[in-house]
C-alpha cells in the first residue's frame, strides 16, 4: 500500500504532517484521560437532552452563560411552571431537572425558555431527538418520542465484500416522488429503494436527514443535529427505511453536516445561551460569509463532545452505514477555501489550515470506525490536502474516500465550452485518474450540485431544448443523438476509470432533464423542479428508458474490473480515440463526432481472445446498432518499433464506446 509520506513533494513538510497527527492523538488522550476509548467518551447524547429512566424523566442541557432555564410545553400549558424549572448543577455549566414519569407523555411538544444577562429567548434543546413544525404558526418545537413499542429491527447490516466497488445512489427523500409535494420516508422505502436495487447500486446516500428549518437549503443548514427531519415522517419511519434497505442488500450512508450550522437562534444553536461563542467562533470568524451560517469552534471540548457524539448517534440509533461529510474544505481552511486554486503544497502548511478542524476530523473518523468498523466515510473536499483520505495510522485524517470534485467540473466544461472536435483524449484519461496515490475517490459525472438553480443536469446541458421534443425511441435528431451518445460515454469512462467508488444522483442515470429548484417565493412556491419524473424512465417509447437500461448494464459489466488499476493503451488526439484496460475489461471509445473507423487497430495485453461484452450503440440503449455484438476478437501479432505486440481490429462508429472482456 502507498503511504502518505511516500510522496516526495511532502518531504519538506514531513514534520508538519506528523505534528498534525500527533496533535490529534494527544487531544484524544486529553479528552479520555486514558480511562476509555474515544468512542466510549463520545456519549454526550446519552447524557444530555430528555431521557426516560427508571425514576421518570431527566433533562440536561449545556449552557454556560445562561442564568435560568425552564421547560415549557404541552405538559404545563405552555406557561412557565416552577415544576419544570431546570437548575444549574453547582460548579458546572450543566443544567438538569428530574420530572415524574406521568408528567410528560409521548408526543408532547416543548421548548426551552432560557434567560441570560437580563435577556431571554425560546430555544429548541440542542440534543432534541424529534422536532416538528406547527402547520399554522410555522414555529418548530421539540417533540417527545417515546413510543410504547420501540422499533424492532429485522435485518442486519449488509456485508461489505472485499474488492466490491462502492456504487452510490445519492438521493433526497422529499423530492424522490413524481407528485409535486414533499415525499416521505415510507414512500421512498416502498417506491424508490426497489428502483435503486434494480439499477445495480449497492449504497444509498441520503441527503437532508438532519433537521433543517428551510426546505430549500437542501438540508445543509442544520438546526437540530440529533433529530431526523420530521417533514418526511417519524423516527420510526426513517428506521424502517434503513431496515428495508438492509434487507435488500443496500447500505445507507447519510450526509453529515458538521461544517456549519443554521444561523437561526430560536431553532438552532446560534446564541443558544445568549453568547455568539458557545458552539461557534466569536465575531466574524464564527460566520460563513458565503453560506450565511455559523462556524463551529472545533477547539472547544464541549463542541467536540457534541459533534463526536453526533457521529456515534446516527450509527447506533438509526444504523446508518457511514457518512458523506459535507464541506470538508470549508472546515479545514480558515478562508473556507473560497477562491483558492490549491496549486502549491505551501498552501497546506502556511497557517491557512484550521488545525483544530483537522484534529476533529481525524477523531471523528476514529470514533466512526471504532463504533462500526465496516462504516464508510467520504470527504467532500476539493482542496487536495494531503492525508484527507489516508489512514489514521499513516498520519492521515482517515476518510475512506474523497469526492473527486474536479470530475463533474471537467465534464460540464467540455459539454458547455469545448467544441466536440477539440475534446482531449489524454485530458479525459488524466482528469478521471488524477488522485493522490494513497487515496480512494468517489468518481462521478454529476451530483445534485450541478443541477441546482442556475445549472443543468448533464443530459440537459447536452440536449437543451431537444429534451422536450426529440426523445422518442424512434427519433434520431442531431441534438438528441449527440446527447444520448455522450451521456452514456461520459458515464462509462467515469465509472471505468473510477477511484474505488462511483456516484450518481437520483434520476440522472436516465438523463433527468432540467434542474433542481425547491419551492420558494421566487418560483411561486412550486414543486415542479423538486421531484423526479420516473414516468420518463419507465416509458418504453422514450429514450430515457434506454439510458436507464444502459446505466444498469454498465454497472453489472464494469463493476468486477474496478479492483484493478487501469492502464492507458491509446489516446489518439487526431482520431479522438481513447483505449485503456482494467482487469479483464478492455474499453475503447471513439469520441469523434463524425468519423467512424473500420478495422481500427488497438494494441492490447496478451489474451487468446477478447469477447464483446457491451457497447453504447446497442439499440436497447438507444443506439443505432452498428457494432457487431456477441462475437470475439482474436489478436494478431504486429511489430511495434522493435517488439512484437498483440493487436485487435475494431469497427468504431462515431460517438460510441465498446467494452470487451478477456476470454
Amino acid at each position: 500500500m502507498t503511504h502518505l509520506l511516500d510522496d516526495p513533494c511532502l518531504k519538506p513538510y514531513e514534520a508538519a504532517v506528523r505534528g498534525r497527527s500527533r496533535r490529534a492523538f494527544d487531544r484524544a488522550a486529553e479528552l479520555t484521560q486514558g480511562k476509555c476509548s474515544l468512542a466510549d467518551w463520545a456519549n454526550a447524547h446519552r447524557y444530555y437532552g430528555l431521557h426516560r429512566d427508571s425514576r421518570g424523566w431527566v433533562f440536561r442541557e449545556w449552557a454556560p452563560h445562561a442564568t435560568s432555564m425552564w421547560l415549557v410545553g404541552d405538559f404545563c400549558g405552555w406557561k412557565i411552571d416552577p415544576e419544570f424549572e431546570v437548575f444549574r448543577i453547582p460548579g458546572t455549566d450543566v443544567w438538569e431537572r428530574r420530572i415524574g414519569a406521568r408528567r410528560i407523555r409521548h408526543g408532547d411538544k416543548y421548548h426551552l425558555e432560557v434567560r441570560w444577562d437580563g435577556d431571554c429567548g425560546e430555544r429548541i434543546p440542542a440534543y432534541a431527538r424529534f422536532v416538528t413544525q406547527d402547520p399554522e404558526t410555522k414555529l418548530f418545537s421539540a417533540s417527545v418520542w417515546n413510543p410504547r413499542k420501540p422499533y424492532k429491527w429485522r435485518n442486519p447490516r449488509p456485508v461489505v465484500r472485499a474488492g466490491e466497488p462502492l456504487l452510490i445512489y445519492e438521493a433526497h427523500v422529499g423530492m424522490a416522488g413524481e407528485e409535486p409535494c414533499v415525499h416521505t420516508y415510507a414512500e421512498f422505502r416502498d417506491a424508490v429503494l426497489p428502483r435503486i436495487r434494480a439499477a445495480g447500486y449497492n449504497t444509498v446516500q441520503l441527503m437532508a436527514v438532519m433537521e433543517h428549518p428551510y426546505y430549500g437549503s437542501f438540508g445543509y443548514h442544520v438546526s437540530s443535529f440529533f433529530a431526523a427531519s420530521s417533514r418526511f415522517g417519524t423516527p420510526d419511519d426513517l428506521k424502517s427505511l434503513v431496515d428495508a434497505a438492509h434487507g435488500m442488500g443496500l447500505r445507507v450512508i447519510m450526509d453529515l453536516v458538521h461544517s456549519h450550522a443554521v444561523a437561526n437562534e430560536r431553532d438552532g444553536l446560534s446564541r443558544f445561551d445568549g453568547t455568539d461563542y458557545q458552539y461557534f467562533h466569536s465575531g466574524a470568524k464564527g460566520w460563513h460569509s458565503a453560506w450565511g451560517s455559523r462556524c463551529f469552534d472545533y477547539g472547544k471540548t464541549d463542541v467536540l463532545h457534541f459533534l463526536l457524539s453526533n457521529c456515534k448517534f446516527w450509527l447506533e440509533e438509526y444504523r446508518f452505514d457511514g457518512y458523506r461529510f459535507d464541506g470538508v474544505t470549508s472546515m479545514l481552511f480558515w478562508n473556507h477555501g473560497l477562491g483558492d486554486a490549491f496549486t502549491s503544497y505551501d498552501m497546506y502548511f502556511n497557517g491557512s489550515v484550521d488545525d483544530d478542524a483537522w484534529v476533529y476530523l481525524q477523531m471523528a473518523n476514529r470514533v466512526i470506525h471504532e463504533v462500526e468498523p465496516s462504516a464508510t466515510t467520504v470527504a467532500e473536499d476539493v482542496s487536495g490536502l494531503p492525508g484527507v483520505a489516508a489512514p489514521v495510522t499513516d498520519c492521515g485524517i482517515g476518510f475512506d474516500y474523497r469526492m473527486a470534485m474536479g470530475e463533474p467540473d471537467f465534464w460540464f466544461r467540455l459539454a458547455s465550452e469545448v467544441r466536440d472536435d477539440d475534446w482531449p483524449m489524454g485530458g479525459i484519461y488524466w482528469a478521471l485518474t488524477d488522485k493522490r496515490a494513497e487515496e480512494r475517490v468517489v468518481s462521478y459525472v454529476e451530483s445534485h450540485d450541478q443541477a441546482l438553480v442556475g445549472g443543468k443536469t448533464f443530459f440537459f446541458q447536452l440536449a437543451d431544448a431537444a429534451v422536450y421534443y426529440g426523445m422518442g425511441r424512434d427519433q434520431h435528431g442531431l441534438e438528441t443523438d449527440r446527447a444520448v451518445a455522450l451521456h452514456k460515454m461520459a458515464r462509462l469512462a467515469t465509472f471505468a476509470l473510477s477511484g474505488g467508488a462511483y456516484l450518481n444522483f437520483m434520476g440522472n442515470e436516465f438523463g433527468h432533464p432540467e434542474w433542481i429548484d425547491f419551492p420558494r417565493e421566487e418560483n411561486g412556491w412550486s414543486y415542479a423542479h423538486a421531484r423526479r419524473q420516473w414516468s420518463l424512465r419507465d416509458d418504453p417509447a422514450l429514450r430515457f428508458k434506454a439510458l436507464g437500461d444502459f446505466d444498469a448494464a454498465m454497472l453489472a459489466a464494469v463493476g468486477p474490473a474496478c479492483g484493478a488499476a487501469p492502464t492507458l493503451l491509446a489516446a489518439n488526439e487526431p482520431d479522438k480515440v481513447l483505449a485503456f484496460v482494467r482487469g479483464e475489461r478492455l474499453f475503447v471509445f471513439n469520441f469523434n463526432p463524425v468519423r467512424s473507423f473500420e478495422g481500427y487497430g488497438v494494441m492490447v495485453p496478451p489474451a487468446t481472445e477478447w469477447r464483446h461484452l457491451l457497447d453504447t450503440d446497442e439499440p436497447r440503449f438507444g443506439g443505432q446498432g452498428r457494432i457487431r455484438g456477441g462475437g470475439g476478437y482474436v489478436p494478431t501479432l504486429v511489430r511495434d518499433r522493435s517488439e512484437l505486440v498483440q493487436q485487435i481490429r475494431l469497427y468504431l462508429p462515431a460517438r460510441t464506446a465498446i467494452v470487451l472482456t478477456r476470454a
